[in-house]
C-alpha cells in the first residue's frame, strides 16, 4: 500500500487535537489499543472544548488583573472556578533551573536541577511540632433574625456600643462617605466606610477592622452624586426647585458615565422610601429617579433588578401612604400607586426574559396581597389589582378570577359603599383586559345575552350587578368565560 493511500485512510481531523495521533497515543499509553475512530474524534473535540473553556476563564482573570500576559496563576484560578482538580507539580513561585545532560550521540536531555539535601543535617534537626487535630463546633448565629445570648455571640451591650453603620444598618451611609474623603489633592478616593472609634473589645486590643470591599469613585462622581441627592431631597414648591429636580432627573436619564453610581442611587432610593412613606412628593421623586435609571440606555441594570423591585412593590402595596384623611393626599397616593404599577410592568417587560423567575415571584407577591383580607386596606387592594392588570390576561384569568369570589365575600362586602364602588370599578377595569378575547367569543355566538346566574356564580352578586351596568358588559362577560363551554 502506498503512502498516499495510507494518508487517505486516516480520517480528517475536526479539531486541532488529532484523533489519529494525540488521542490514540494517549489511549495506547493507558493500554487501549483498539480505540474506535468515532470515539477518538469525539474525545479530541471534547478536549479542545475543555481547554478553550479553561483558557477563556483564565483570560478573564488576566483582564481583571489589567495584564496582557497570561500567568500560570490565572490557569490555577480558572481551574478552581470550573471546579476542576488543580495541577500538581513545581511551585511556580520559585524559578526553575534547567540543566542539560547527554543521553546519546547528539541527544540532549533537559531536566530541573533538584536541591541537594544534607542527610546528616536533616537527621539532626529537631522534629516539628505535631499539628493539632481539626475540631468543629456548631452554634446558632441567629434565629429568625435574633442572636441568642450564648458565649459564641457578642453580648447585647457590645452590640449597642457599635454604631449602626458598623453593625449592618445603612443609616447615614451617604453622609459618612464624605467623612472618608482624603484631605489631600488626589483625584480619587476610596469609600471604605467610616473609621469610627468605639469601645468594643477589638479596638481595645489595638485591632483595626477594615471592610472587605473597596469601591473607588472619582471626586467628580462623588460631587455629582451629592448634588443629585441634594436637589432631589429638596421638596420646596418653588419654580426654581422644580426646574432643578427636572434637570437632575434628565441628567440621570441621559448621562452615559454613571455606571459606578448605580448601587449608590438604588441604596439612596431604598432608604428614602423606607423612611418617608408619609411624604408623597418625595416618594414620587424616587419613582421618577427609578424611571430615569431605567431609561438610561448606557446603564446595565440587570444585576440590580432584585433591589429595584422591592422599592416599587413597597409603594404599590403599602398599607398607608401619606395622610389618608386628607382627600387631596388620598388622590395623590392613588396616582403614586398607578405610577408604581407602570414601572413594575416596565421592569417585567425589560428584564423578564433575563430572569425566568421574576414574573412568577412578583405574581405570588401580588396574589398574597390580593387574598390577604385581614389587616389590609383598600389602597393595598387597589395596588394589587393594578399590578396584576399589568401582568397580562393569563394572570388575570388564573389569579384574579380564581380568587374573586372569596375576595368579594370576605373583604369587599365589609367595606363602606364608597370604597366598595371604587374597588369594584378597579376590578372591572382589570377584567377589561380580557375583552379582546371576549369579542372573539361573542362574534362566534348566535346569542349575545348574559347569563346572570352564571356570572354571579363566578364573580359574586356585587360585581356581577356592576358589570351588567357597563356598556361593554357582553365583552367583559365573554372575556371572563373565554375557553369555557
Amino acid at each position: 500500500m502506498s503512502k498516499n493511500s495510507q494518508r487517505s485512510s486516516i480520517p480528517t481531523s475536526h479539531t486541532l487535537w488529532s484523533p489519529s495521533d494525540t488521542v490514540k497515543d494517549a489511549a495506547e499509553s493507558l493500554g487501549i489499543f483498539n480505540l474506535n475512530e468515532e470515539a477518538a474524534k469525539n474525545l479530541a473535540m471534547d478536549i479542545e472544548y475543555r481547554i478553550h473553556e479553561i483558557l477563556d476563564q483564565a483570560s478573564k482573570f488576566m483582564r481583571h488583573g489589567k495584564r496582557r500576559t497570561l500567568h500560570t496563576s490565572d490557569i490555577d484560578r480558572a481551574l478552581k472556578v470550573l471546579n476542576l482538580e488543580p495541577l500538581y507539580g513545581y511551585d511556580v513561585s520559585r524559578p526553575l533551573v534547567f540543566k542539560e545532560a547527554l543521553v546519546g550521540a547528539g541527544q540532549n536531555l533537559y531536566y530541573v536541577d533538584d536541591d541537594e539535601v544534607d542527610f546528616e543535617k536533616l537527621i539532626n534537626e529537631p522534629l516539628p511540632k505535631v499539628p493539632r487535630f481539626s475540631t468543629f463546633t456548631a452554634h446558632w448565629l441567629a434565629i429568625e433574625g435574633v442572636q441568642p445570648a450564648i458565649p459564641q455571640n457578642p453580648s447585647p451591650n457590645d452590640i449597642k456600643n457599635i454604631l449602626p453603620i458598623n453593625r449592618g444598618s445603612m443609616e447615614n451611609m451617604f453622609s459618612l462617605i464624605n467623612d472618608e474623603v482624603k484631605e489631600d489633592t488626589n483625584e480619587e478616593f476610596t469609600s471604605t466606610g467610616p473609621s469610627v472609634s468605639s469601645n468594643i473589645s477589638n479596638q481595645k486590643q489595638g485591632l483595626e477592622v477594615k471592610p472587605l470591599v473597596k469601591h473607588v469613585l472619582s471626586r467628580e462622581l462623588q460631587l455629582y452624586f451629592d448634588k443629585i441627592v441634594e436637589v432631589l431631597l429638596n421638596q420646596e414648591e418653588t419654580k426654581e426647585a422644580e426646574l432643578l429636580r427636572n434637570s437632575a432627573l434628565q441628567s440621570v436619564r441621559a448621562d452615559p458615565g454613571l455606571h459606578q453610581l448605580v448601587p449608590y442611587f438604588i441604596q439612596f432610593i431604598s432608604e428614602t422610601i423606607t423612611k418617608n412613606l408619609k411624604n408623597i412628593s418625595l416618594l414620587s421623586t424616587m419613582l421618577e429617579l427609578i424611571y430615569s435609571l431605567l431609561m438610561n440606555e448606557s446603564l446595565f441594570l440587570e444585576p440590580y433588578v432584585h433591589a429595584i423591585i422591592p422599592c416599587i412593590l413597597t409603594l404599590l402595596l403599602a398599607k398607608k401612604i401619606g395622610n389618608v384623611d386628607d382627600e387631596l393626599q388620598k388622590q395623590q397616593q392613588l396616582a403614586l400607586r398607578e405610577l408604581s404599577a407602570s414601572l413594575l410592568e416596565r421592569v417585567i417587560e425589560d428584564f423578564g426574559s433575563s430572569y425566568s423567575t421574576l414574573k412568577p415571584r412578583i405574581t405570588r407577591t401580588l396574589l398574597r396581597a390580593f387574598v390577604s383580607v385581614n389587616n389590609t386596606t383598600p389602597g393595598t387592594q387597589y395596588g394589587a389589582l393594578l399590578g396584576l392588570r399589568g401582568l397580562g390576561s393569563e394572570v388575570i384569568r388564573i389569579v384574579v378570577l380564581g380568587n374573586v369570589i372569596n375576595w368579594s365575600s370576605t373583604f369587599l362586602e365589609k367595606l363602606q359603599q364608597e370604597d366598595q364602588v371604587f374597588l369594584i370599578d378597579t376590578l372591572i377595569e382589570t377584567l377589561r383586559v380580557l375583552t379582546k378575547e371576549g369579542k372573539l367569543v361573542k362574534d362566534m355566538k348566535t346569542e349575545n345575552g348574559i347569563d346572570n346566574e352564571r356570572l354571579k356564580q363566578r364573580v359574586g352578586d356585587l360585581i356581577a350587578d356592576r358589570i351588567q351596568a357597563c356598556d361593554d358588559a357582553q365583552d367583559i362577560y365573554w372575556g371572563i368565560f373565554f375557553g369555557e363551554v
